[in-house]
């Protein structure tokens, strides 16, 4: 019988299938964020696995319904989040270049893609849990840009979260929807920078976005 290398798990074992399963959550992940941003929350679930290469009845095997799908993705999405937010409070640099290279980051994975679901599966505890973290994250980077004088002082971390959101869901089918994405979203990270013109109606309310996530009653 040949021997496994000390510390090498065996091809086919329990570790190299969770290996596998993690990198399949991550092509998932990805295709869902795509899939969501362009025909939104009615999406089939087989577009996701077709994008993601993967067949339609691993993922029910794995998950058990589309809402289970759904909470997995977000929740790995926001650890995503997460480490993205860590890494440019963690960057060298104006608090203004810091928050530039999340929010760039952020657009790129299209973090905002799940938007569009908004209110129409339940949110895990350890998911909400996970957003007030990473809000706390945002509010961080956003204060370093404040106290160092390179981002506006009007701009909030919900804000930022629209902007995220609205970038999620930019079409990419051609080069010139990414060379127009990147154009637009140059301007938008400029307008955040240091300016002297008020931004238009009230600040945006936590509250009222937060209710937004609610899953419809189930009551009536």
């Amino acid at each position: 019988m040949k021997k496994t290398e000390p510390g090498r798990p065996r091809a086919g074992g329990r570790i190299g299938r969770q290996a596998e399963a993690e990198r399949n959550d991550l092509l998932v992940l990805d295709a869902a964020r795509t899939v969501f941003a362009e025909q939104g929350a009615g999406a089939p679930v087989a577009d996701i696995a077709a994008l993601a290469g993967v067949g339609i009845g691993t993922l029910y095997r794995r998950y058990g319904s589309k809402e289970q799908l759904l909470q997995h993705l977000c929740a790995i999405g926001i650890a995503r989040t997460i480490a993205d937010l860590e890494a440019a409070l963690a960057s060298e640099g104006t608090g203004g270049e810091a928050l530039a290279r999340y929010i760039t980051a952020a657009v790129d994975a299209r973090a905002g893609a799940f938007a569009t679901l908004a209110g129409t599966f339940s949110v895990p505890e350890e998911v909400a849990a996970s957003n007030e973290q990473a809000k706390a994250l945002a509010e961080r980077l956003l204060r370093r840009g404040h106290d160092d004088g390179t981002v506006r002082e009007d701009v909030t971390t919900l804000d930022l979260t629209h902007l995220v959101e609205m970038f999620s869901r930019y079409p990419r089918r051609t080069e010139q929807d990414d060379h127009a994405r990147s154009r637009l979203l140059t301007l938008a990270l400029d307008g955040l920078r240091t300016a002297h013109t008020a931004l238009p109606g009230p600040q945006p309310d936590w509250a009222a976005y937060h209710r937004s996530w609610d899953a419809p009653d189930q009551t009536s």
